[in-house]
Protein backbone atom coordinates (compact mmCIF):
# COMPACT_ATOMS: atom_id res chain seq x y z
CA UNK A 1 0.00 0.00 0.00
CA UNK A 2 0.94 3.36 -0.53
CA UNK A 3 1.23 6.61 1.48
CA UNK A 4 -1.15 8.84 0.11
CA UNK A 5 0.58 12.16 2.33
CA UNK A 6 3.47 11.53 0.26
CA UNK A 7 4.44 12.73 -3.40
CA UNK A 8 0.87 13.52 -5.22
CA UNK A 9 -0.72 14.48 -2.10
CA UNK A 10 -3.45 16.15 -2.99
CA UNK A 11 -4.18 14.76 -5.82
CA UNK A 12 -4.71 11.71 -4.15
CA UNK A 13 -6.89 13.53 -1.32
CA UNK A 14 -9.15 14.43 -3.44
CA UNK A 15 -9.54 11.05 -5.10
CA UNK A 16 -9.65 8.89 -2.20
CA UNK A 17 -11.25 11.17 0.79
CA UNK A 18 -12.96 13.23 -1.93
CA UNK A 19 -16.58 11.33 -1.62
CA UNK A 20 -16.39 11.47 2.35
CA UNK A 21 -17.03 15.58 2.15
CA UNK A 22 -20.51 15.85 1.42
CA UNK A 23 -21.95 13.46 3.69
CA UNK A 24 -19.47 14.74 6.36
CA UNK A 25 -21.04 18.23 5.21
CA UNK A 26 -24.29 16.99 5.36
CA UNK A 27 -24.38 14.83 8.76
CA UNK A 28 -22.73 18.11 9.95
CA UNK A 29 -25.80 20.51 8.61
CA UNK A 30 -28.54 18.32 9.69
CA UNK A 31 -26.82 17.60 13.55
CA UNK A 32 -26.19 21.75 13.79
CA UNK A 33 -29.77 22.13 12.93
CA UNK A 34 -30.97 19.28 15.15
CA UNK A 35 -29.62 20.33 17.87
CA UNK A 36 -31.50 23.79 18.83
CA UNK A 37 -35.20 21.98 18.43
CA UNK A 38 -33.55 19.03 20.76
CA UNK A 39 -33.04 21.78 23.34
CA UNK A 40 -36.87 23.00 23.12
CA UNK A 41 -37.68 19.83 23.39
CA UNK A 42 -36.15 18.65 26.21
CA UNK A 43 -37.12 21.83 28.09
CA UNK A 44 -40.84 21.13 27.38
CA UNK A 45 -40.59 16.90 28.19
CA UNK A 46 -38.42 17.62 30.72
CA UNK A 47 -35.64 15.85 29.61
CA UNK A 48 -33.08 17.21 31.61
CA UNK A 49 -30.12 16.77 33.22
CA UNK A 50 -30.17 18.40 36.74
CA UNK A 51 -26.47 19.39 38.77
CA UNK A 52 -25.65 17.00 42.07
CA UNK A 53 -24.50 13.88 42.73
CA UNK A 54 -21.94 13.05 39.90
CA UNK A 55 -22.93 15.64 37.25
CA UNK A 56 -20.65 18.27 37.67
CA UNK A 57 -22.31 20.99 35.50
CA UNK A 58 -23.87 23.79 37.23
CA UNK A 59 -27.23 24.23 35.99
CA UNK A 60 -30.31 21.41 34.02
CA UNK A 61 -28.59 20.93 30.93
CA UNK A 62 -31.36 19.51 27.67
CA UNK A 63 -30.40 15.61 27.41
CA UNK A 64 -31.66 14.50 23.58
CA UNK A 65 -28.89 15.36 21.94
CA UNK A 66 -28.86 11.82 21.06
CA UNK A 67 -31.37 12.54 18.33
CA UNK A 68 -29.90 15.14 16.89
CA UNK A 69 -26.30 13.15 16.21
CA UNK A 70 -28.67 10.33 14.83
CA UNK A 71 -30.42 12.60 12.65
CA UNK A 72 -27.29 13.76 11.17
CA UNK A 73 -25.83 10.52 10.97
CA UNK A 74 -28.84 9.17 9.08
CA UNK A 75 -29.26 11.82 6.83
CA UNK A 76 -26.24 11.73 5.13
CA UNK A 77 -26.70 7.54 4.92
CA UNK A 78 -29.69 7.92 3.60
CA UNK A 79 -28.74 10.93 0.97
CA UNK A 80 -25.69 9.04 -0.08
CA UNK A 81 -25.95 5.53 0.56
CA UNK A 82 -29.20 4.69 -0.11
CA UNK A 83 -28.92 1.59 -2.12
CA UNK A 84 -25.36 0.24 0.02
CA UNK A 85 -25.98 -3.64 1.28
CA UNK A 86 -25.49 -2.32 5.05
CA UNK A 87 -27.40 0.91 5.35
CA UNK A 88 -30.48 -0.39 6.40
CA UNK A 89 -28.56 -2.51 9.20
CA UNK A 90 -26.27 0.32 10.57
CA UNK A 91 -29.22 3.02 10.65
CA UNK A 92 -31.65 0.78 12.48
CA UNK A 93 -29.03 -0.94 14.94
CA UNK A 94 -27.98 2.53 16.01
CA UNK A 95 -31.20 4.36 15.99
CA UNK A 96 -32.54 1.64 17.77
CA UNK A 97 -29.73 2.14 20.55
CA UNK A 98 -30.61 5.44 20.44
CA UNK A 99 -34.12 5.00 21.19
CA UNK A 100 -33.86 2.54 23.85
CA UNK A 101 -31.45 4.00 26.39
CA UNK A 102 -33.75 7.14 26.28
CA UNK A 103 -35.17 5.13 29.08
CA UNK A 104 -32.05 5.38 30.94
CA UNK A 105 -31.83 9.36 30.99
CA UNK A 106 -35.95 9.50 31.51
CA UNK A 107 -36.00 6.90 34.34
CA UNK A 108 -32.10 5.63 35.58
CA UNK A 109 -32.77 2.41 34.73
CA UNK A 110 -30.76 -0.39 37.21
CA UNK A 111 -27.88 -1.89 35.45
CA UNK A 112 -29.30 -5.39 34.89
CA UNK A 113 -31.72 -3.29 32.49
CA UNK A 114 -29.17 -1.05 30.97
CA UNK A 115 -27.24 -4.29 30.12
CA UNK A 116 -30.39 -5.98 28.83
CA UNK A 117 -30.61 -3.42 26.48
CA UNK A 118 -27.47 -3.35 24.96
CA UNK A 119 -27.68 -6.99 24.56
CA UNK A 120 -31.04 -6.40 22.55
CA UNK A 121 -29.15 -4.05 20.23
CA UNK A 122 -25.82 -6.44 20.05
CA UNK A 123 -28.19 -9.27 19.17
CA UNK A 124 -30.34 -7.67 16.58
CA UNK A 125 -26.83 -6.44 14.82
CA UNK A 126 -25.68 -10.05 14.49
CA UNK A 127 -28.73 -12.45 14.38
CA UNK A 128 -31.05 -10.10 12.21
CA UNK A 129 -28.63 -7.96 9.74
CA UNK A 130 -25.70 -10.43 9.95
CA UNK A 131 -22.66 -8.19 11.19
CA UNK A 132 -19.70 -10.50 12.14
CA UNK A 133 -16.58 -10.32 13.20
CA UNK A 134 -15.87 -14.04 10.63
CA UNK A 135 -11.67 -13.89 10.93
CA UNK A 136 -8.86 -11.63 11.98
CA UNK A 137 -5.57 -10.89 10.98
CA UNK A 138 -2.22 -11.56 10.47
CA UNK A 139 1.29 -10.35 9.73
CA UNK A 140 1.46 -11.54 5.83
CA UNK A 141 -2.45 -10.57 5.62
CA UNK A 142 -3.08 -14.07 6.42
CA UNK A 143 -7.02 -14.70 8.12
CA UNK A 144 -7.60 -16.81 10.89
CA UNK A 145 -11.26 -17.51 10.59
CA UNK A 146 -12.71 -17.23 14.18
CA UNK A 147 -15.27 -20.52 13.36
CA UNK A 148 -17.90 -20.51 16.36
CA UNK A 149 -16.27 -17.77 17.60
CA UNK A 150 -17.94 -15.45 15.41
CA UNK A 151 -20.84 -14.74 17.34
CA UNK A 152 -19.26 -13.92 20.99
CA UNK A 153 -16.70 -11.83 19.74
CA UNK A 154 -18.50 -9.69 17.96
CA UNK A 155 -21.44 -9.81 20.74
CA UNK A 156 -18.39 -8.69 23.26
CA UNK A 157 -17.15 -5.91 20.96
CA UNK A 158 -20.42 -3.86 20.03
CA UNK A 159 -21.32 -4.22 24.14
CA UNK A 160 -17.62 -2.89 24.53
CA UNK A 161 -18.23 -0.09 22.27
CA UNK A 162 -21.51 0.74 24.13
CA UNK A 163 -19.56 0.87 27.53
CA UNK A 164 -16.71 2.62 26.44
CA UNK A 165 -18.32 5.34 24.73
CA UNK A 166 -20.87 6.04 27.49
CA UNK A 167 -18.24 5.93 30.13
CA UNK A 168 -16.28 8.19 28.61
CA UNK A 169 -18.88 10.68 28.51
CA UNK A 170 -18.22 12.18 31.29
CA UNK A 171 -16.73 15.70 29.77
CA UNK A 172 -18.28 18.05 27.83
CA UNK A 173 -17.01 17.51 24.33
CA UNK A 174 -15.21 14.53 25.26
CA UNK A 175 -16.98 11.65 23.51
CA UNK A 176 -17.97 13.66 20.57
CA UNK A 177 -14.80 14.70 19.76
CA UNK A 178 -12.95 10.99 20.48
CA UNK A 179 -15.32 9.42 18.49
CA UNK A 180 -14.85 12.31 15.74
CA UNK A 181 -10.93 11.64 15.41
CA UNK A 182 -11.59 7.99 15.62
CA UNK A 183 -14.09 8.27 12.76
CA UNK A 184 -11.96 9.99 10.84
CA UNK A 185 -9.12 7.53 11.74
CA UNK A 186 -11.76 5.04 9.66
CA UNK A 187 -12.20 7.18 7.15
CA UNK A 188 -8.48 7.30 6.14
CA UNK A 189 -7.47 3.95 6.49
CA UNK A 190 -10.93 3.15 4.57
CA UNK A 191 -9.68 5.71 1.84
CA UNK A 192 -5.92 4.31 1.93
CA UNK A 193 -7.90 0.89 0.42
CA UNK A 194 -10.15 3.12 -1.85
CA UNK A 195 -13.07 1.61 -0.02
CA UNK A 196 -15.59 4.45 -1.30
CA UNK A 197 -18.85 3.52 0.78
CA UNK A 198 -16.60 2.73 3.55
CA UNK A 199 -15.39 6.47 3.48
CA UNK A 200 -18.74 8.02 3.14
CA UNK A 201 -19.73 5.85 6.04
CA UNK A 202 -16.89 7.25 8.86
CA UNK A 203 -17.92 10.49 6.96
CA UNK A 204 -21.13 10.58 8.07
CA UNK A 205 -20.48 9.63 11.66
CA UNK A 206 -17.40 11.90 11.72
CA UNK A 207 -19.53 14.78 10.51
CA UNK A 208 -22.14 14.53 13.32
CA UNK A 209 -20.07 14.92 15.97
CA UNK A 210 -18.42 17.77 14.69
CA UNK A 211 -21.90 19.11 13.98
CA UNK A 212 -22.89 18.47 18.29
CA UNK A 213 -19.61 19.54 19.36
CA UNK A 214 -20.20 23.47 18.07
CA UNK A 215 -23.46 22.75 21.19
CA UNK A 216 -21.72 20.20 23.27
CA UNK A 217 -18.12 22.08 24.15
CA UNK A 218 -17.17 23.00 27.32
CA UNK A 219 -19.90 24.80 28.68
CA UNK A 220 -22.43 22.38 27.16
CA UNK A 221 -25.50 23.76 25.81
CA UNK A 222 -26.80 20.41 25.58
CA UNK A 223 -25.90 16.79 26.36
CA UNK A 224 -25.67 13.67 24.51
CA UNK A 225 -27.20 11.49 27.13
CA UNK A 226 -27.32 7.68 26.92
CA UNK A 227 -28.78 7.55 24.19
CA UNK A 228 -26.65 9.48 22.76
CA UNK A 229 -23.50 7.69 23.81
CA UNK A 230 -25.02 4.39 23.01
CA UNK A 231 -25.83 5.10 19.48
CA UNK A 232 -22.46 6.62 18.92
CA UNK A 233 -20.78 3.79 20.32
CA UNK A 234 -22.80 1.21 18.15
CA UNK A 235 -22.09 3.00 15.30
CA UNK A 236 -18.80 3.40 15.51
CA UNK A 237 -18.69 -0.64 16.51
CA UNK A 238 -20.72 -1.40 13.27
CA UNK A 239 -18.96 1.19 11.29
CA UNK A 240 -15.91 -0.74 12.53
CA UNK A 241 -16.96 -3.98 11.30
CA UNK A 242 -18.64 -3.39 8.02
CA UNK A 243 -15.21 -1.66 6.85
CA UNK A 244 -11.84 -2.13 7.78
CA UNK A 245 -12.53 -5.01 9.92
CA UNK A 246 -13.34 -6.97 6.46
CA UNK A 247 -10.20 -6.41 4.75
CA UNK A 248 -7.74 -9.01 4.47
CA UNK A 249 -4.65 -6.71 6.22
CA UNK A 250 -3.19 -7.54 9.44
CA UNK A 251 -4.66 -6.68 12.53
CA UNK A 252 -7.71 -5.06 11.12
CA UNK A 253 -8.96 -3.97 13.91
CA UNK A 254 -5.86 -2.24 15.64
CA UNK A 255 -7.10 0.87 14.08
CA UNK A 256 -10.28 1.75 16.07
CA UNK A 257 -9.07 -0.31 19.13
CA UNK A 258 -5.74 1.93 19.39
CA UNK A 259 -7.46 5.11 18.64
CA UNK A 260 -9.50 4.08 21.84
CA UNK A 261 -7.27 3.11 23.85
CA UNK A 262 -6.94 5.51 26.37
CA UNK A 263 -10.90 5.16 27.16
CA UNK A 264 -10.79 1.33 26.95
CA UNK A 265 -8.04 1.07 29.04
CA UNK A 266 -10.08 3.16 31.35
CA UNK A 267 -13.09 1.22 30.86
CA UNK A 268 -11.39 -1.98 31.81
CA UNK A 269 -9.65 -0.61 34.97
CA UNK A 270 -12.76 0.68 36.17
CA UNK A 271 -14.38 -3.08 36.27
CA UNK A 272 -11.01 -4.45 37.95
CA UNK A 273 -10.82 -1.63 40.11
CA UNK A 274 -14.67 -1.97 41.55
CA UNK A 275 -14.28 -5.89 41.67
CA UNK A 276 -11.24 -5.72 43.96
CA UNK A 277 -12.96 -3.58 45.79
CA UNK A 278 -16.15 -5.78 45.95
CA UNK A 279 -18.59 -3.36 44.80
CA UNK A 280 -20.67 -3.89 41.40
CA UNK A 281 -18.99 -3.01 38.21
CA UNK A 282 -22.30 -1.25 37.01
CA UNK A 283 -21.94 1.46 40.20
CA UNK A 284 -21.23 4.87 38.95
CA UNK A 285 -18.06 6.91 40.26
CA UNK A 286 -15.65 9.57 39.80
CA UNK A 287 -12.67 7.77 39.67
CA UNK A 288 -12.20 7.66 35.80
CA UNK A 289 -9.45 9.17 33.70
CA UNK A 290 -11.50 12.53 33.04
CA UNK A 291 -12.17 12.77 36.28
CA UNK A 292 -8.44 12.43 37.39
CA UNK A 293 -7.12 14.88 35.49
CA UNK A 294 -9.33 17.73 36.37
CA UNK A 295 -8.60 16.75 39.90
CA UNK A 296 -5.23 17.45 38.85
CA UNK A 297 -6.15 20.81 38.10
CA UNK A 298 -7.54 20.62 34.63
CA UNK A 299 -10.55 22.42 33.12
CA UNK A 300 -12.80 20.54 30.94
CA UNK A 301 -11.11 21.68 27.77
CA UNK A 302 -7.83 20.55 28.68
CA UNK A 303 -9.24 17.47 30.07
CA UNK A 304 -10.92 17.18 25.98
CA UNK A 305 -7.09 18.50 24.49
CA UNK A 306 -5.45 15.10 26.36
CA UNK A 307 -8.10 12.82 25.18
CA UNK A 308 -8.10 14.28 21.89
CA UNK A 309 -4.31 13.94 21.46
CA UNK A 310 -3.75 10.34 22.71
CA UNK A 311 -6.57 9.24 20.62
CA UNK A 312 -5.35 11.22 17.70
CA UNK A 313 -1.49 10.01 18.30
CA UNK A 314 -3.05 6.38 18.78
CA UNK A 315 -5.01 6.22 15.73
CA UNK A 316 -2.31 7.70 13.82
CA UNK A 317 0.34 4.66 14.93
CA UNK A 318 -2.86 1.91 14.36
CA UNK A 319 -2.96 4.25 10.12
CA UNK A 320 0.94 3.02 9.75
CA UNK A 321 -0.34 -0.90 9.37
CA UNK A 322 -2.23 1.09 6.12
CA UNK A 323 0.65 2.59 4.38
CA UNK A 324 0.02 6.10 6.29
CA UNK A 325 3.29 6.51 8.16
CA UNK A 326 3.97 10.43 7.40
CA UNK A 327 0.63 11.04 9.09
CA UNK A 328 2.21 9.91 12.10
CA UNK A 329 4.86 12.95 12.10
CA UNK A 330 2.17 15.30 11.30
CA UNK A 331 0.26 14.24 14.31
CA UNK A 332 2.82 14.24 16.81
CA UNK A 333 3.76 17.63 16.12
CA UNK A 334 -0.05 18.51 16.32
CA UNK A 335 -0.50 16.28 19.89
CA UNK A 336 3.23 18.32 21.23
CA UNK A 337 1.46 21.96 20.61
CA UNK A 338 -1.77 20.78 22.29
CA UNK A 339 -0.04 19.24 25.34
CA UNK A 340 2.09 22.33 25.59
CA UNK A 341 -0.93 24.64 25.01
CA UNK A 342 -2.72 22.40 28.51
CA UNK A 343 0.88 22.72 30.41
CA UNK A 344 1.40 26.14 29.88
CA UNK A 345 -2.20 26.80 30.57
CA UNK A 346 -2.23 24.50 33.79
CA UNK A 347 1.27 26.39 35.19
CA UNK A 348 -0.25 29.48 34.51
CA UNK A 349 -3.43 28.72 36.30
CA UNK A 350 -1.80 27.28 39.36
CA UNK A 351 0.95 29.45 39.75
CA UNK A 352 3.90 27.35 39.86
CA UNK A 353 7.29 28.95 38.59
CA UNK A 354 10.76 26.94 37.86
CA UNK A 355 12.94 28.35 39.73
CA UNK A 356 16.63 28.91 37.63
CA UNK A 357 18.71 31.30 40.34
CA UNK A 358 21.55 31.52 38.14
CA UNK A 359 19.79 33.04 35.12
CA UNK A 360 17.44 35.28 37.60
CA UNK A 361 21.10 36.54 38.86
CA UNK A 362 21.99 36.87 34.87
CA UNK A 363 18.90 39.04 34.33
CA UNK A 364 19.38 41.29 36.92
Amino acid sequence: MTDFFGGDALANLSVRLGPGLLPMVVAFAVCALAVPLMILLSRRTGMMANPGGRHLHLKPTPLLGGVALYAGFAAALLVFLPRYKDTLGVLVVSGLAAVLLLADDRWHVRAPIKLGLQLVVALLAVFVFGFKIASFGLPGAQLVPLGLLAVPVTLFWLLGMQNTVNLLDGVDGLAAGVVFIVAVTLMLAAAGLRQVAYVQLAAALAGTCAGFLLFNFHPARIFMGDSGAHFLGAALGLVSIVGVAKVAVAFALVVPVLALALPIGDTAWAIVRRRREGSSVARPDLRHLHHRLQSFGLDPRQTCYVFYAASALLGALGLTLFGHGRILAVVLVTSAALASTVAADLLQKTGWRVRVPYLHALLR
